[in-house]
Order: structure tokens, then C-alpha cells, then sequence
């Protein structure tokens, strides 16, 4: 298999999103949105997406129906209107998205999934889609960060449970730890319906 990235664009010029795609030979972008628009930066609207990166020499593939973060299933939300990753990630729809990613690999593709946010630890392509990957298939996700440095999935995980005050012990393992850290950061980040229902 290849290796997997994510990147989110945050308030990066596109030249510079698409520069550090480049350094990291992504072949493919794999846009986890559920909504795959900005209202402040236009470059990142799907088409014009799309088209960039297709003149860069990758690939552009929408699985924000799949892997987005805002499933149209309300068994998927508790009753504040948060939705539960957990819930998510053994649905139908999100299994087929993980599916997609891990044929692309098998293919031997670099792939990056990519969303808006700037730091991984408060998305959902680290909170949703790469702890999936790390946990339950073995495939290590690498975030590249905002100026361009990688972060392992096992990395972050290990930062938002630093984040949270969390340390193996005695009683507890790290393993639990790092559970109880990604728990905490989904309730923390985890989309809610504007609504709350």
C-alpha cells in the first residue's frame, strides 16, 4: 500500500496547499467535506478545486458524502444534535468511503484527505476518518500541517490526550487513555446541528 495524508487548507493560498501536496507526491485529494465550499476562500470551492489540481497532475475525488463529518442519518446524532463518530463509522455509507480510500492505496496511490480545518486535532478527517483507519484497518494516516511538517495519527492522539490531562497509569492503559482522549476531543469537536436537534 501507499501512504496516506491529510491536509486541511485553513487560510493557506492555494499555491501553497498545492505546493505542499507536491513535496509530499500526493497523487490524489480526496475531499472529505460534507460541504465542499468556503464562503471567504473561493479556490477551495469543488470545481475550482478540481480544476487546479487536475492542472498540478492529481487527482480530485468528493467522498464528503461518505467521510464528511454531517451524516444525513439522525441515528447517527445524540439528542443534543451532536453527532456520534462512533455511530458514523459503522454505518453503511462511511464503511463504502473507507473502502474507496483503501482501494486507492492498494493501487499505490498517495492520497491526502482534505478538509478545511487547520489543525487535525479539531477535524474530523483525524477525529472521524484517520482514527478509523489507524484503529480498525492498521493504516497510519500523515497530517500535514499547517507550515507543511507531518504528525502521525498515533501522534496527534497522543497530543489531544496530553491536551486533555490524560496519562496511562497503574489502572489505566495507554491504549484506554488514548481512547478516552478521542472521546473527550469528539464531544469537544464533533459537528452539532445548528438547531441542536
Amino acid at each position: 500500500m501507499s501512504t496516506l495524508f491529510s491536509i486541511g487548507y485553513a487560510t493557506k493560498p492555494l499555491a501553497t496547499f498545492l505546493q505542499q501536496l507536491q513535496d509530499r507526491q500526493v497523487q490524489a485529494v480526496a475531499d472529505v467535506r460534507s460541504v465542499p465550499y468556503s464562503k471567504r476562500f473561493h479556490d477551495y470551492h469543488r470545481e475550482a478545486l478540481a480544476g487546479r489540481l487536475r492542472q498540478a497532475g492529481m487527482y480530485y475525488v468528493y467522498l464528503g458524502d461518505e467521510l464528511g463529518p454531517r451524516s444525513k442519518d439522525p441515528a447517527h446524532y445524540d439528542g443534543h444534535g451532536q453527532v456520534q463518530f462512533e455511530r458514523l463509522q459503522r454505518s453503511p455509507l462511511f464503511l463504502a468511503g473507507i473502502d474507496r480510500v483503501l482501494a486507492g492505496l492498494a493501487k499505490g496511490m498517495r492520497i491526502a484527505l482534505m478538509c478545511a480545518e487547520k489543525d487535525p486535532a479539531v477535524c474530523h478527517r483525524s477525529l472521524l476518518v484517520a482514527r478509523y483507519l489507524r484503529v480498525e484497518r492498521s493504516i497510519e494516516t500523515h497530517h500535514i500541517l499547517h507550515a507543511g511538517d507531518l504528525e502521525s495519527e498515533l501522534q496527534l492522539e497522543q497530543r489531544c490526550m496530553a491536551l486533555h490531562g490524560m496519562a496511562p497509569d497503574l489502572v489505566t492503559s495507554e491504549d484506554d487513555c488514548l481512547c478516552r482522549a478521542w472521546q473527550a476531543q469528539n464531544r469537544r469537536c464533533a459537528y452539532r446541528k445548528p438547531d441542536g436537534k
